[in-house]
């Protein structure tokens, strides 16, 4: 099953700026496929995968478990909560049940997006589905990414808070206080009043205080092992370069929108420097979304387990269509109702 939809034109920005948009591949429509990130995962989360495409996604899951050299497979079906929670098992599941996803939709149901993103995590998943990573090379440094992560998270007490109901601009200001205690930085722009706080504990905490005594309507601590994508993360710059390295970056084959800038990634090498900017930078994700609706992109098709993305999706670009992938009910509607 294919769906044509008249592809969207160069990114506004791009034809602002007078540059010609890169000559790109035909597609079947205009969506814009969202990969998760860390957090999305959840026990069972291929059990329909398997159930439904043993060969396409089956054949996804097993590869990656082979490259990791842990059953995978088993455990993205029957893995505990606590299991899935390690990060450098985290990470590796994600992308795997990720890339599963978008192989079956592709394959089976003629899914071919004109464009692709994916939060933090995600932009791994987004790398390969634009031809600029193998999936065997995007597994690999995706392993090498947690397994550094989780050791930072060993030597320092850390904490990512999510505050909710406050500017960016005014968590920024908080974080920017001279009186907190250490090192707390933004490290996630999700939505317009939704910002991810990390950094070590007793700053993010203090910065968490301020946030609610400031209005916020939320403030929620997140469940994850170590203080993500801010400076803390530095020390593991060096090592990771030494895998980006290692491998090989095409230029990507598709639009490819980066959660580092926003904007559109447009070599291979761009695509190097950005993973590699972003072990310790934040992710912008609401750019992203500005400029996904700037060029005319939509639907918004969330691509993988969870469905964090489409709730920020819709409520960024509330007149878009969007869907989500995590189960087989909604990938059911998605091919059902052919807007992809």
């Amino acid at each position: 099953m294919s769906f044509t939809v008249p592809a969207p034109g160069a990114l506004v920005r791009e034809a602002a700026a007078g540059r010609a948009p890169a000559a790109e591949p035909p597609h079947t429509g205009s969506a814009l496929a969202m990969f998760p990130g860390q957090g999305s995962q959840r026990p069972g989360m291929a059990k329909h995968l398997l159930a439904r495409y043993p060969d396409s996604a089956g054949r996804v899951l097993r590869d990656a478990g082979r490259t990791l050299g842990v059953p995978l497979a088993e455990i993205c079906v029957r893995g505990t909560a606590g299991e899935l929670a390690r990060t450098e098992i985290t990470q590796p599941a994600v992308l795997a049940v990720s890339l599963a996803t978008y192989e079956a939709l592709r394959q089976k149901h003629g899914f071919a997006p004109a464009a692709v993103a994916g939060h933090s995590l995600g932009e791994y998943t987004a790398l390969v589905a634009a031809g600029v990573l193998t999936a065997e090379d995007a597994i690999r440094l995706v392993l090498r990414r947690g397994t550094l992560m989780a050791e930072v998270g060993k030597r320092v007490t850390g904490a990512m808070t999510a505050v909710v109901g406050l500017s960016s601009a005014r968590v920024e200001a908080l974080c920017e206080d001279g009186d907190i205690p250490g090192v707390v930085e933004v490290a996630n722009y999700n939505e317009e009043r939704q910002t991810v706080v990390s950094g070590e504990l007793a700053a993010v905490t203090e910065v968490a205080r301020k946030a609610a005594e400031a209005g916020a309507e939320r403030v929620v601590p997140l469940r994850v092992s170590a203080p993500f994508h801010c400076s803390l993360m530095r020390e593991i710059e060096p090592e990771f370069a030494a895998a980006l390295d290692g491998c090989s970056f095409a230029d990507p084959r598709i639009t490819v929108l980066s959660s580092v800038t926003g904007t559109r990634v447009r070599t291979g090498a761009q695509a190097r420097r950005l993973l590699h900017t972003q072990l310790a930078g934040p992710v912008r994700w609401l750019d992203v979304l500005h400029t996904a609706r700037a060029a005319g992109l939509g639907p918004y098709v969330e691509t993988g387990p969870g469905r964090v993305l489409s709730g920020f999706a819709r409520r960024t670009v509330p007149e878009a269509t969007v869907r989500s992938t995590n189960d087989a009910r909604h990938i059911n509607a998605l091919v059902r109702t052919g807007t992809h």
